[in-house]
């Protein structure tokens, strides 16, 4: 029985990624890595997690520019800035703030990110690197924060019988791919699952992301499993921030699993610090050095 402390993991990265900055950009007085992120429209949790990149970027040296559209900006005008970001080369990765306003079609603005800017891994030249199992690619922030985190405390995923519940090309699908290049056998669910319960009993590691607060209860899971929780919800009584899982209730049966707050959250901002450094270090023809990162 133990938490994966996301927060601890995040900042023992985030001190060796400042370090490493330092010594390969701003000691050879190279520019520093610098991540844009576009933001179209006043959704307010997205402009919380906007500051959020902000101030996690110049935390570990990284520069950043935001761009804020209005909610009724044409998709030719995001379209134009994304172009004219790729031929930047001052600018390192690219970001697209979801959700996009209903007219603008977000995939299409995301596949026009040059894959080698793409530090969401959401471009379709990315998701095939990563279902080819080709790690020159970027790939999914939350679903490599979460292989980190696991690899963090040592669990061997080989032979792993995972479930994950959700199949978003956010989290669940490219989670799953990356679970199949670490040899673990994994079961995808949804809303259309029949017999969750019975999936979800048989399964080491179950990873759930669905947006119901306490959907994930004791009765669901093995003793001695992992739970990886990637929910985000607010209580209404308590107004607390809570998970997919009943946390408390699940706590003495699991050998690991993942605190709302603090736990995959994190490690989320921090994938894409180390996205927008691999990318940065590209440019110099610089070997790759990204701290704990679950690539082998």
């Amino acid at each position: 029985m133990s938490k994966i402390d996301g927060t601890n993991v995040a900042f023992e990265i985030k001190e060796q990624l400042k370090n490493d900055v330092e010594e390969n950009f701003y000691a050879k007085n190279r520019n520093a890595p610098k991540l844009v992120v576009i933001i179209v429209g006043d959704d307010p949790a997205s402009q919380v997690y906007v500051a959020g990149k902000a101030k996690a970027c110049a935390q570990v040296g990284i520069a950043s520019q935001i761009f804020r559209m209005e909610k009724n900006t044409k998709e030719r005008e995001v379209a134009k800035l994304i172009r004219q970001l790729n031929k930047d080369n001052t600018v390192d990765g690219i970001l697209l703030q979801l959700p996009v306003p209903k007219h603008i079609d977000a995939q299409k603005m995301i596949d026009l990110i040059s894959p080698k800017k793409d530090v969401d891994g959401l471009t379709k030249t990315n998701l095939g690197k990563l279902l080819s199992n080709d790690n020159s690619g970027l790939f999914g922030c939350t679903p490599s924060g979460i292989i980190t985190l696991l690899k963090y405390y040592k669990v061997d995923l080989a032979g792993k019988d995972v479930v994950i519940i959700n199949r978003s090309l956010l989290v669940g699908k490219p989670l799953a791919l990356m679970f199949l290049n670490e040899n673990s056998t994994v079961t995808i669910c949804h809303s259309k699952t029949k017999n969750l319960k019975e999936k979800t009993l048989k399964a080491d590691i179950v990873v759930v992301a669905i947006g119901k607060k306490k959907f994930l209860t004791a009765d669901m899971v093995k003793d001695g499993s992992i739970v990886i929780d990637v929910g985000i919800n607010r209580d209404e009584i308590s107004k607390k921030l809570c998970g997919d899982v009943d946390y408390d209730k699940l706590y003495e049966k699991c050998e690991l699993i993942t605190p709302v707050p603090g736990g995959v959250g994190p490690m989320t901002i921090t994938t894409l610090l180390q996205n927008t450094y691999k990318t940065a270090l590209k440019k110099y023809e610089v070997k790759e050095k990204v701290s704990f990162s679950h690539k082998s």
